[in-house]
């Protein structure tokens, strides 16, 4: 199998529809609708519903031991879920409590399916800044545990990226990647702002930086890497349909691009299936998957080996 990184995938949305049934009836409430949302105001309802599954620490460690399992059963030798741990204040404590179950579940599953994890503390750029701020400062006492990335999620037409420019500033002195949402919902002029206020090395999305020429250019010319998930953008409409994703134009134009499942609960596809699917329908034959492959673990948190044994098995795959 060919191997890969998962970069842009939610700790929560990744839940297994399973594990969301059982955690939903053991805690009496009604199962959250998972599919059909029209608007990513009701996609973010569900998602928050979906969180509030999660009620004891033990569901916690269940949850990302789950998505650490499902990601090596794709082939992923690393994977780097994203969590804004204040969603979990309510029923398991401080965000330092949450954020400490996370990194040790991580390290043990990591331990247990043999692949490397590494945890992105994300803002939500729907809350004042002064929060983000606060998730930043916690991200970098972090650092050692596991952290390796701090994120920016949630609706872009509410929480532009200079509004979080402090935040990142004090995640990127303290060597963590940047690593926000962008390109989705809002268009270039969002991209542009992730580069220029967030010093971003990744972009979560960043299709609809193919809206703008000069912007194509700048991200050709850059080590910047686009995490691109095709299911999630037809079904947040960013595009009508896949056969109109600007993916194939975006690598064609020399943009470094890693794929995705971004929510796998709420949209379907798992990363392994996202491969498929884009393979498929774009025919992608294999140097381009490998290329899509090598992007994904560069601009990883990974450290420098397994990034340098990873290359090497790529190279592999694509020669056999």
């Amino acid at each position: 199998m060919l191997p890969k990184a998962h970069l842009h995938v939610h700790l929560e949305g990744a839940m297994r529809p399973s594990t969301l049934q059982e955690l939903a009836a053991d805690a009496g409430i009604p199962i959250p609708e998972i599919r059909g949302f029209g608007s990513f105001s009701a996609f973010a309802g569900m998602y928050v519903a979906a969180c509030q599954v999660v009620r004891t620490p033990a569901h916690l460690r269940r949850l990302v031991l789950e998505v650490v399992e499902d990601a090596a059963i794709d082939g992923a030798v690393w994977v780097e879920p994203a969590t804004y741990v204040p969603h979990h204040r309510e029923r398991l404590g401080s965000d330092e409590d949450v954020l400490e179950i996370v990194l040790d579940a991580a390290a043990a599953a990591a331990a247990q399916f043999g692949i490397g994890v590494g945890v992105m503390v994300a803002a939500d750029r729907t809350v004042d800044p002064q929060d983000a701020i606060e998730q930043a400062r916690l991200a970098v006492r972090y650092r050692d545990r596991g952290v390796v990335s701090f994120g920016l999620a949630n609706d872009e037409a509410i929480g532009p990226p200079e509004d979080f420019a402090a935040a990142f500033a004090i995640a990127r002195e303290d060597g963590l990647l940047s690593t926000p949402h962008a390109g989705e919902l809002a268009g270039p002029e969002s991209v542009l702002g992730a580069l220029d206020a967030l010093g971003a090395d990744r972009v979560q999305h960043g299709v609809r930086a193919v809206e703008d020429t000069e912007l194509v250019k700048r991200l050709a010319d850059s080590p910047v890497c686009l995490d691109v998930c095709p299911t999630s953008n037809v079904l947040l409409a960013v595009v009508p349909r896949l056969a109109d994703h600007p993916l194939p134009t975006l690598l064609d134009a020399g943009i470094a691009c890693s794929l995705n499942a971004d929510d796998p609960l709420l949209f379907g596809p798992n990363l392994l299936e996202e491969y498929e699917l884009v393979r498929r329908e774009f025919d992608f034959d294999d140097a381009q998957m490998a290329f899509i492959a090598q992007c994904s673990i560069d601009a990883s948190g990974a450290p420098p080996t397994l990034k340098r044994e990873t290359a090497a098995e790529i190279t592999q795959w694509l020669r056999d």
